[in-house]
């Protein structure tokens, strides 16, 4: 899915990549006459700030650029490259790696530690490599058809380059740009200005840059939320307060693709594991299947499901009696709704980027801009309660003719791209709403503006003018003018989605065994997603048990017990001291515990050999103590340190 997402920008990148490198191969001469300004091509890759999605761009990058360019392909990171010599060894060693007969590449490597990096033995190395070449066996590659192919280095964060290399670099590369075909790829988190603020204008004027721009991380998350959650292809769905987790983190943290998919595993490993009758979370025929061989245990599962208890309380009372004792037609009954289960996620899909074609344009975007907030919205009530709505309903009733009909065209095609042919006759009135808006003619139109009524639709979508409007409509409605055929026509679309909405985008919990592909437990995602980790080490040290299941380890509340690690014995023993520890009280209580354990090895050792140790091992806790932030050292009083946190942690 990211690959397809990134697709327009790589083949931007590599006609790019060609192009630069089409005159050096045309006619070196031509080439040489071209470069007297010693211009490098350069793109200037814009990824946004979402940092921990890069390296599976620059990955994918790698991959094409060597498969459609050229094999020699080099990608630097700042924290490899503190100076010049370490980036020309970088450079060196990673062109080694590009050859692909072995040998060569053994002899190269040999050559490296005893020749010293420089442009001119990377020169030199590039004019061996592409004379002798072409006559070797090689991996095919569309790049073969270059006897000499460019180098393409790619900085994966510009931003952390050391100036001083960044310009050291540029400015030999150019000196040697006839016989080192070099092209750059500089890879920017924030925005191109940074090239400016790192190079002076005499080092950037070598460089010939053009911008790429991918996609904003917003539109990645739309398009995986899109292709993940609103299809039937996929049976497994999140529950609002869920989504509405994943996507905060995603907006508010770190803009990461790869860490919302992250979490969205984890919602399909908790829900898998937690849910019993997740075996039925499949494809339809395969839920169909298995329903035949659910045990006893399983059928009473589906009995105890909230949902399917609602449905049961309003069915009559011989059904009742039947799907609560009878095996064999509670299965058959479970087939029937997982049916109807699907036929409306069908419908609902559908439906919701029908609504969303009639709002996404609207001044202010009333319920939201992108499908996604338009599905969290509807996830957590009946959207046609909400004031959204509501107004979003009175903009429709203001706009335009061919507004109007460009949505439903809109619509139109949501419907026919989809494979399930759902929602009733839905495409069949639309076509007609659309037909008789085809079928209003001039006439109409000369009507419309003579009675001065508002039907030529919202010209300006400024406050002002939208509350000018609306005032109008409003006194049009109370004096009972009379509306014109297109007022008429716009106000039965307007009806229509409305209808729609109603009646296909029901919340999920009205759905019977809704439960069984739906993940709510948005408590536990919280948990392991948004971490405390005060609260975490202090459910460790207080009580070891927690994640140690040692039984050894268990102890009533408020004592310690004897065979805990030590620094969970200094932790209890700490909790119970006020805001300055007396050393020498808290060693002397940490031997008591801890000899109470060591009794029988007493005759083993000396007393103050186990005194050394118990000494020894009550420091090493007081320092781990200090290190995770729990106590530090004060000059208020001798042989004492300061508690830093209070209460339960």
């Amino acid at each position: 899915m990211q690959e397809e997402l990134n697709k327009n920008l790589f083949d931007s990148l590599i006609k790019f990549l060609q192009k630069s490198h089409s005159g050096f191969q045309k006619n070196s001469r031509d080439w040489g006459c071209q470069i007297k300004l010693r211009e490098i091509p350069t793109a200037a890759l814009i990824l946004g700030v979402n940092v921990t999605d890069h390296e599976f761009t620059f990955r994918s990058l790698t991959e094409a650029v060597q498969n459609n360019v050229t094999p020699y392909v080099v990608s630097l990171q700042a924290r490899d490259c503190p100076d010049m010599k370490h980036f020309l060894q970088k450079v060196f060693s990673q062109l080694m790696d590009c050859r692909v007969d072995v040998e060569s590449k053994e002899e190269e490597k040999d050559i490296q530690k005893r020749t010293h990096c420089s442009m001119d033995s990377l020169s030199s190395w590039y004019m061996n490599v592409t004379q002798t070449d072409p006559g070797k066996p090689r991996k095919k590659r569309t790049s073969s058809q270059w006897q000499s192919p460019p180098v393409v280095l790619i900085l994966k964060d510009m931003e952390s380059f050391t100036t001083k290399v960044l310009q050291d670099f540029i400015i030999i590369s150019s000196q040697h740009l006839h016989e080192f075909p070099l092209i750059l790829i500089f890879g920017i988190a924030t925005s191109p200005v940074i090239i400016h603020r790192l190079l002076p204008h005499a080092v950037s004027s070598m460089l010939c840059i053009e911008i790429f721009q991918s996609l904003s991380c917003k539109e990645h998350l739309t398009t995986v939320i899109d292709k993940l959650l609103l299809t039937t292809q996929f049976p497994f769905k999140l529950s609002e307060k869920v989504l509405q987790i994943l996507t905060s983190i995603f907006l508010y943290y770190d803009f990461s693709i790869q860490n919302f998919i992250k979490g969205l595993q984890l919602s399909l490993l908790e829900h898998f594991y937690s849910q019993p009758l997740s075996v039925l979370c499949c494809n339809l025929p395969e839920a169909k299947r298995r329903i035949h061989f659910l045990s006893d245990n399983q059928c009473e599962n589906i009995r105890r499901l909230p949902s399917f208890r609602r449905y049961v309380e309003k069915q009559a009372t011989e059904k009742q009696v039947a799907l609560l004792t009878n095996e064999r037609f509670l299965k058959e009954e479970t087939q029937s709704l997982l049916e109807s289960l699907h036929v409306y996620h069908t419908n609902y899909f559908l439906a919701l980027r029908c609504l969303h074609q009639f709002t996404s344009s609207l001044p202010k975007y009333p319920l939201g801009r992108q499908i996604r907030e338009l599905y969290c919205t509807c996830l957590e009530k009946n959207i046609w309660d909400s004031e959204e709505y509501a107004s979003a309903l009175q903009l429709l009733r203001m706009l335009a003719k061919d507004e109007l009909m460009t949505i439903l065209q809109k619509c139109c095609s949501v419907l026919k791209s989809s494979s399930e042919k759902q929602l009733g006759s839905t495409a069949k009135r639309i076509e007609e709403l659309l037909a008789q808006l085809q079928s209003l003619d001039a006439e109409v139109k000369e009507e419309e503006d003579a009675s001065g009524s508002q039907s030529k639709g919202l010209q300006k979508t400024d406050l002002y003018h939208l509350q000018k409007s609306l005032l109008e409509m409003k006194e049009l409605r109370r004096t009972g003018k009379k509306q014109t055929k297109f007022e008429i026509l716009r106000e039965k679309v307007v009806n229509f989605i409305d209808s729609l909405v109603r009646e296909y985008l029901l919340l999920p919990e009205t759905q019977p065994l809704h439960e069984v592909v739906y993940f709510t437990a948005a408590h536990t995602l919280h948990e392991h997603l948004n971490a405390a980790p005060r609260m975490a080490l202090h459910t460790a040290l207080n009580n070891p048990y927690y994640y140690l299941k040692n039984e050894a380890l268990k102890s009533e509340e408020g004592c310690i017990p004897n065979v805990a690690p030590d620094i969970c014995i200094a932790y209890k023993l700490h909790l119970e001291c006020s805001r300055l520890i007396n050393l020498v009280d808290w060693s002397e209580a940490f031997a008591t515990v801890v000899t109470a354990a060591e009794k029988t090895d007493a005759n083993s050792i000396t007393s103050e050999e186990r005194n050394d140790i118990i000494h020894a091992r009550f420091i090493r806790a007081v320092s781990e103590l200090e290190l995770l932030g729990f106590i530090k050292p004060t000059k208020q009083k001798t042989d004492h340190v300061a508690r830093l946190t209070w209460g339960g942690c």
